[in-house]
This record gives C-alpha cells, sequence and structure tokens, in this order.
C-alpha cells in the first residue's frame, strides 16, 4: 500500500492511515473554519468521522474472520477506509462480510441520535459548538449508511447485489453484471457532480467508475481463468484448486506472465516471488506449498 504508514494493531488487525489523509484532513479544517467557533471542533469533528468509517470496516473485517476468511488490514484514506478482506467463496459468506459494515452503521443510529436528543434534554445550555458535533454525528453516519448502500460497485451496496447475483448466476458473472451495473451508476453520478460543480463528489465518481471498470476487467481475468488449461502439479493450498496455465500473475513492474511456466521470476525485471497468489480465491500462498500436491504423489 504506497503512501500508507501503520498506526498500530487492534483486534489482530493492522491498522494504516494514508499520507493524504493529513493533507484532506488540513484542507478541510481551513475550509470550515467558519463552522465552528474553535478549530479544535472541526478536528474532532473529522477524527470522529473516520472513528465511524473504523467501526464499520471493522465490521467487515470480522464478519470475515467469523466465516472462515482472513482479514488482517484496515486502511484508512479521504475517500473512506477499506478493509482488505478474503471471505471463502462462498455466496453466503461474502454477504455476510459485506453486509456486516453497514449493519455497525445501522446500529450506531440509534446510540448518535440517541447521544443527541439526551444532550438536549438534559442540558439545556448545550453550546452550539457541542450540540452542532453531536448533530453532525448522527448526520455523518446516516450519510455514509446511504452512501455506502447505493448499488454502485464496489460501494457496499454495489458487493451486496453482486452476493444476491452469486446465488443465481456464479462468482464471475455476477461480478460482471454488478460492474456493468456500477459503471452506468458512476458515469450517472459523474454528469450529476459536474453539472452541480462539486469537486468532491467528482472525484468520489471518478473512483467509483474507475473500480467498476477494474471490476470488469477481473470477471473476464476470472473468466480467462476457468476457461484455461490445468497444471495438476500444482494446487492452491487454500482452495485446492489446479494452477492455470496462462500469464495470469502481474509483477510489480507492469509484466503479466506465468508465474509456474517462469518458476515465480518475472521475464522483464527478474524479480523472483516467494509466494504467489490464486487467481480463483485470492489466497496468497509460499510457493513451496503450491507444489505439495507434486511431493505427495512423488
Amino acid at each position: 500500500m504506497p503512501g500508507a504508514v501503520r498506526i498500530g494493531r487492534l483486534l489482530g488487525v493492522d491498522l494504516f492511515v494514508h499520507n493524504s489523509w493529513l493533507i484532506v484532513a488540513v484542507i478541510l479544517l481551513l475550509l470550515r473554519e467558519n463552522v465552528y467557533s474553535n478549530q479544535l471542533w472541526n478536528a474532532l469533528e473529522y477524527v470522529s468521522l473516520f472513528g465511524i468509517v473504523l467501526l464499520h470496516e471493522f465490521g467487515h473485517a470480522l464478519a470475515c474472520r467469523s466465516v472462515g476468511g482472513r482479514a488482517d488490514r484496515i486502511l484508512l484514506w479521504p475517500l473512506g477506509g477499506v478493509a482488505f478482506v478474503q471471505p471463502p467463496p462462498r455466496p453466503g459468506a461474502y454477504l455476510w462480510s459485506i453486509a456486516a459494515g453497514p449493519l455497525v452503521n445501522v446500529g450506531l443510529i440509534p446510540v448518535t441520535l440517541g447521544v443527541l436528543i439526551g444532550a438536549r434534554a438534559l442540558f439545556p445550555d448545550l453550546s452550539k459548538d457541542a450540540d452542532g458535533f453531536l448533530f453532525a454525528m448522527a448526520f455523518i453516519n446516516i450519510l455514509l449508511l446511504v452512501f455506502n448502500m447505493l448499488p454502485i460497485y464496489p460501494l457496499d451496496g454495489g458487493q451486496i447485489v453482486r452476493g444476491l447475483l452469486w446465488l443465481v448466476v456464479g462468482p464471475i458473472r455476477s461480478l460482471g453484471i454488478a460492474a456493468t451495473i456500477g459503471l452506468i451508476g458512476a458515469l450517472g453520478a459523474l454528469v450529476l457532480a459536474a453539472l452541480a460543480r462539486d469537486v468532491w463528489l467528482v472525484i468520489m465518481a471518478l473512483f467509483a467508475a474507475s473500480r467498476s471498470w477494474a471490476g470488469l476487467q477481473a470477471a473476464r481475468l476470472h473468466a480467462a481463468v476457468r476457461d484455461a488449461p490445468q497444471r495438476p502439479e500444482f494446487a492452491c493450498p487454500a482452495c485446492r484448486t489446479a494452477a492455470p496455465a496462462g500469464a495470469f500473475w502481474t509483477c510489480v513492474c507492469g509484466e503479466r506472465f506465468d508465474t509456474f511456466a517462469r518458476g515465480w521470476t518475472c521475464p522483464r525485471c527478474r524479480r523472483g516471488f516467494a509466494e504467489t497468489g490464486c487467481p480463483r480465491c485470492g489466497q496468497v500462498s509460499p510457493v513451496l506449498q503450491w507444489c505439495l500436491p507434486l511431493r505427495d504423489e512423488q
């Protein structure tokens, strides 16, 4: 994760913050200097916003673990957060891992609204800054929930659509359909954001469009992996499927190659790899573990 700084570890999950997070924080503080009477409230609101985002991402991570998946990294950056989750390749496990994030925001609605209503009832002389901050927390949580549930891939709503389609048409076609819906929705949002001259929404729409396009490319890649010849002498240690024969791996230099045909070494930059990922399940494992079926036969 280029530009990310590790800030700690919680519940077995490594937490990272991207450098741009601090840059955007400074910009927003300058743009919102008149919202509160003291800039400390602005800083507290920004940090609390990402506290809500962090809880949301932990919802994804812990749900993924509960179904036997892998989730050990969370990244906070200006567009929100990313939980790097690898649920088992089953639609139910996938759906639960995705839906758990928005469910955290659903659970926070009575908490944030309760604190706001309670503070107003117990403290009639509540300062304008404190009241504005508590209202902002309740509003931001609801806004994040509504935004994340839009059926635009890769937002949670788009991924839930993919999970539901997975039950009917399988993992590959569901990804292609969800990514297509997301691309159309993102392009529509981009037009509206441009007409409204909202720079932040333009950035969000461009990001969603780029990730939807990446989802389409991933669907095509998965289809190619499915139809490719197999190497029975190598099997993924996680999903136990044979390795496909073809240029399905990409080096950091950008070269696409067949890692098993090339001895786990990039033909362009000669970089060697001690681990390789499975094009089917995404699990990364030491290359020697891929050779275990061959050793068993010997």
